[in-house]
């Protein structure tokens, strides 16, 4: 009996966490060195693929999506980590003439070092005439994604698109509550990191996706991605990332 008390007590004691052990916090880079910037005097910086029925324009500062059936707005440089893209976008409802009159807003979405395996050198650049805009013609590209405000404002996800049409959701990359999805005109500050081996995605100085990976994703190209929205986008920046 006194041994079998002693083994439960062994176990109850392994399964307590060690207060003498710290999860390790998340790294937090900060931008460095300005390497692009683009406050949208016109589209001359983007590549537009669009489904019909959607429009893409730039001036004044601001890039307007007003889009119908899916569309990927891609910057022409390439860009190599580590690296930080920010800029400030606000979501003002539905888009594209067949949506007139819903005020829902949704997809706030993004790709970053996007490459295609399929492409010389990955150029998503090089293979953007077969593509329309619809979402399931970009399974084949390597990247990061991040859905924000996705389904109909009701998911906001991550995910790391394997470059062979594997496009794996973890749990943890699964958020669905109003804290995390989108809210009609109110402007966000986001951040997207691809640095020390990590992918961030933060909105507004939070925090909302840290991603190590075990094979990241050192160069590529940055597109604004929606479907069915409408999206003012200001103030584009392109930074060296400083170690945390």
């Amino acid at each position: 009996m006194r041994a079998s008390r002693s083994i439960l007590v062994s176990l109850v004691l392994l399964a307590l966490p060690n207060p003498g052990v710290a999860e390790a916090p998340a790294a937090r880079f900060e931008p460095g060195e300005l390497l692009h910037q683009d406050d949208f005097a016109d589209l001359s910086c983007w590549l537009v693929e669009q489904r019909p029925g959607g429009t893409v324009s730039a001036r004044d500062g601001v890039l307007v999506i007003d889009d119908a059936g899916g569309c990927t707005v891609w910057f022409r440089p390439a860009l190599t980590a580590p690296v930080i893209i920010t800029y400030e976008a606000t979501a003002l409802g539905r888009g594209g003439p067949r949506t007139a009159g819903r005020q829902g807003v949704s997809d706030l979405n993004c790709f970053w070092m996007a490459t295609d395996p399929a492409a010389p050198e990955g150029s998503v650049l090089a293979t953007s005439a077969k593509r329309t805009g619809a979402l399931a013609e970009y399974d084949s590209l390597r990247l990061y994604y991040v859905g924000y405000g996705g389904n109909s404002n009701t998911t906001t996800r991550f995910r790391r698109y394997a470059g062979n049409g594997e496009r794996p959701l973890l749990p943890e990359h699964d958020l669905r509550t109003p804290a995390t999805l989108l809210h009609s005109n109110v402007s966000y500050r986001l951040m997207l990191v691809a640095a020390g081996g990590r992918a961030q995605f933060v909105r507004d100085g939070e925090l909302i996706f840290d991603y190590a990976d075990s094979q990241p994703l050192a160069r590529g190209w940055f597109g604004f991605r929606t479907v069915d929205s409408r999206f003012e986008i200001r103030r584009f920046r392109v930074w060296r990332a400083s170690a945390p």
